[in-house]
């Protein structure tokens, strides 16, 4: 991770705070998550997603079952919004380890190089999945 200079913050830094706060747009009771995915020189935002139910649908889980709540999850939203080519190469920052069919999303969004994130999942399949296809993945704190 790129070193703050004069207080600086690092660009991981900055982006790892904006999904915090898109996540804050979750409508999830149980985790409010949130996406980011930027160009890998760190100038462009590609897109943004956070958790929650279906546009025009309430704002609110279909179900309060854990893990199969009707949310959509962060990622895969992120995922829809982006319209960046297969080829250009991508770093992703989401608040939590995305699960296994969120990586997998990732995976076939194409471009993905990398992956922070700030807190754990309930699993952490997606981090041997990432790893099979060559996604480098590091866990940094909130500043």
């Amino acid at each position: 991770m790129e070193k703050p200079q004069n207080n600086r913050p690092s660009f991981e830094t900055i982006y790892l705070r904006l999904a915090r706060e898109i996540a804050a747009r979750s409508t999830c009771v149980r985790l409010n998550v949130g996406t980011v995915i930027t160009s890998t020189d760190y100038r462009k935002v590609l897109a943004i997603g956070y958790n929650g139910n279906a546009t025009g649908l309430p704002n609110r889980c279909d179900r309060n079952e854990p893990g199969n709540c009707g949310c959509l999850h962060s990622e895969e939203n992120a995922v829809i919004n982006c319209d960046a080519p297969r080829f250009l190469e991508k770093i992703v920052f989401v608040t939590h380890l995305p699960c296994i069919m969120c990586a997998k999303r990732l995976i076939n969004l194409g471009g993905v190089v990398k992956v922070y994130y700030a807190d754990e999942y309930r699993s952490l399949d997606a981090l041997h999945l990432f790893e099979q296809v060559g996604i480098a993945v590091e866990q940094i704190a909130y500043e």
